[in-house]
């Protein structure tokens, strides 16, 4: 049944359970394009504006530093100057520790950098599932074609790694050059948009919208092949210093090999529901994204191996039952954020008219809603009140942070730093939600309140 109006709820029924025919296909209303026209322009400053984006990208680098040397050399204790006439030596201190270990070398250089370029090679060369993307309003509406091939790059780079196996600081470079370079590249070609006027706010947030390299594109390939590679091989990386060191892999390095395998599987496997999502439709290529997926996310959310590849595992063991526990948590979390992301992400390919999804593994059961329920809103678009989505607006964000809790809960209490991860993970997930929210509320209006209503909840269904 559909109840006829716009921003009322609606149930398609068809014979396979999906949204089929032409009729079901959005088409946005003239209103809604002159909504998306405003959404594109530069109305307001976000993270504090020029003096808040200048002190993140000072800032995060600097905090980058200093949990690694706490971390490596402080046996995980926060350190900080013991009196104000100490303030001088500590830095100096700390000054020390960057120069003396985590100077750029040759050897980082050399393999840091053939991983990037050998990760676009892949891009470029392996076989993928071609996925059409949303319709972007700043483009007449076209949809551009990605191809998907992080799966098979991910197989690739996986017996690469195995076959060179048997016979810090240059991350945070790359990571600064791609972002001040893809600015300068950008309004040179004049493909800059929804621009500030302040250049380091607009290096912060980004110019261009879908940067490309022949058929990569280049946003997409840097949210999963550079940052969730290294986090993996990271992980494998410390089951193999524990099992030479110790003849045997612990519990927890084995729990953060399987967590961040889970988590690189998944955006490989589901890299066709990328294309979907508001990183790709909405948001631009730049420092906030680039530096993060170059060198914040390989190097900041994986303290815990590092911690554990530096320490006897007599001062992270658990119980039996709480690993039991520790398990659980990950995989049904896992589970939740994997299949909440695929009823979004096949709901918005159904409404494309797009039937026919892909199966890579693993599978899981309640992927795809079957005979969804959704609001049809003024602007022409449809927001799904089905499947996880009926529970919570942001699932998979509640799921997503479930995560990054259990790869800090891995060491326990030993030291804080672990839980950087969930503690700045968070923080970025309320911001994001703030500002999808706000977003939704201008380009839905009363649509979005009547959606409100029914998903009444944000992210825990009963709580919050």
């Amino acid at each position: 049944m559909a109840a006829e109006g716009n921003g009322t709820l609606r149930q398609r029924n068809t014979s396979n359970g999906l949204l089929n025919g032409a009729d079901n296909i959005i088409k946005v209303s003239e209103e809604g394009k002159k909504i998306d026209q405003r959404l594109d322009q530069h109305e307001t400053f976000e993270f504090g504006g020029p003096l808040g984006v200048t002190a993140i990208m000072t800032g995060f680098p600097l905090l980058m530093y200093y949990l690694w040397i706490c971390l490596w050399f402080y046996d995980g204790k926060l350190v900080h100057p013991t009196s104000l006439e100490d303030v001088k030596p500590f830095l100096l201190r700390m000054w020390d520790h960057v120069c003396t270990d985590a100077s750029p070398n040759a050897y980082a250089w050399k393999v840091y950098s053939a991983n990037i370029f050998f990760q676009l090679f892949l891009a470029w060369v392996m076989p993928g599932f071609k996925q059409e993307g949303l319709p972007v309003p700043s483009l007449g509406y076209k949809t551009l074609m990605y191809n998907c091939n992080a799966l098979y790059s991910l197989y690739a780079t996986m017996a690469t790694a195995a076959v060179l196996h048997y016979t810090g600081t240059v991350a945070m470079i790359w990571g600064f050059g791609v972002s001040f370079g893809m600015y300068f590249i950008t309004v040179a070609t004049g493909t800059q948009i929804r621009m500030s006027g302040s250049f380091i706010y607009d290096v912060f947030m980004g110019a261009s919208l879908n940067p490309r390299i022949g058929p990569i594109d280049l946003k997409m390939w840097a949210e999963v092949r550079i940052p969730w590679v290294i986090v993996f091989f990271l992980a494998v990386s410390g089951c193999c210093q524990q099992y030479e060191q110790y003849g045997y892999v612990t519990p927890n390095m084995a729990f953060m090999t399987l967590a961040t395998w889970l988590y690189l599987n998944a955006c490989a496997k589901g890299e066709e529901c990328i294309p979907q999502t508001w990183d790709m439709y909405h948001e631009k290529w730049g420092f906030m994204v680039i530096f993060w997926n170059l060198a914040g996310v390989p190097f900041s959310y994986v303290y815990s191996v590092v911690y554990m590849a530096s320490h006897d595992p007599s001062k992270y063991q658990f119980s039996t039952p709480t690993y039991v526990v520790l398990y659980a948590t990950l995989l049904t979390a896992y589970y939740i954020w994997d299949t909440a992301m695929a009823q979004k992400s096949h709901f918005k390919m159904q409404t494309q008219g797009i039937t026919e999804f892909r199966t890579t593994f693993p599978q899981l059961p309640w992927n795809t809603v079957k005979n969804p329920t959704f609001i049809q809103t003024a602007h022409g678009n449809r927001l799904l009140t089905s499947g996880w989505w009926a529970y919570s607006r942001k699932p998979n964000y509640v799921a997503d942070w479930t995560m990054s809790f259990t790869w800090g809960a891995v060491i326990g209490l030993a030291t804080p730093i672990p839980y950087f991860y969930s503690v700045f993970f968070i923080t970025v997930l309320i911001h994001r939600c703030s500002r999808d929210f706000e977003r939704c509320s201008i380009k839905y209006g009363k649509d979005w309140e009547r959606y409100c209503s029914i998903v009444k909840y944000k992210f825990i269904p009963g709580i919050y």
